[in-house]
């Protein structure tokens, strides 16, 4: 069998090792969240989308394109939030086929006691390899190639902040 030898494209080996990179990351980062908080990377995700949407509660459907998993996938995520008392189900009075996923107090708190923690290890992780020049020019490359959330970032800063105000929606 005959290896190919054709040096693969600037574009390809930036997004290789723009996955892999996701990768390690994400890996350490669950492992650090479940260990501490009995949370997954997936699972803080969808507790910050919450709060970050007006009534605290979104449709499932939409959770599910957001965080990129099925619907059977959110499903098995949402039930575990539930079972937790971090989330619960709320129904559509317009249309009986449509849930919603509505964050509760607790999953306010869970998020609160996860934030510093997990802000403290994503610093630690990325500055084991990058300068703060170094994670700016990243930010603004990133930036480039997706659609930029810095509110969403200042939103979950907020939530790291002891004397911050619960969103009421």
């Amino acid at each position: 069998m005959q290896q190919l030898t054709t040096k693969a494209p600037l574009a390809v080996v930036a997004l290789g090792r723009l996955i892999s990179a996701h990768s390690a990351l994400t890996r350490e980062l669950t492992a650090q969240l479940v260990a501490e908080h009995g949370l997954t990377m997936s699972e803080l995700e969808v507790l910050l989308l919450l709060e970050r949407a007006e009534e605290r509660s979104m449709r499932r459907v939409d959770l599910a394109h957001e965080v990129r998993l099925s619907p059977s996938g959110i499903t098995r995520l949402l039930d575990r939030l539930e079972a937790s008392g971090f989330v619960e189900k709320g129904a559509c009075k317009a249309d009986a086929r449509v849930t919603y996923a509505i964050l509760t107090d607790a999953g306010v708190a869970k998020l609160r006691e996860c934030i510093p923690g997990h802000f403290e290890a994503i610093e630690r992780l990325l500055s084991q390899s990058l300068d703060e020049k170094a994670l700016e020019s990243l930010a603004k490359l990133l930036a480039q190639l997706s659609e930029d959330d810095d509110e969403a970032c200042e939103d979950a800063a907020e939530l790291s902040r002891p004397e911050a105000p619960a969103r009421t929606g």
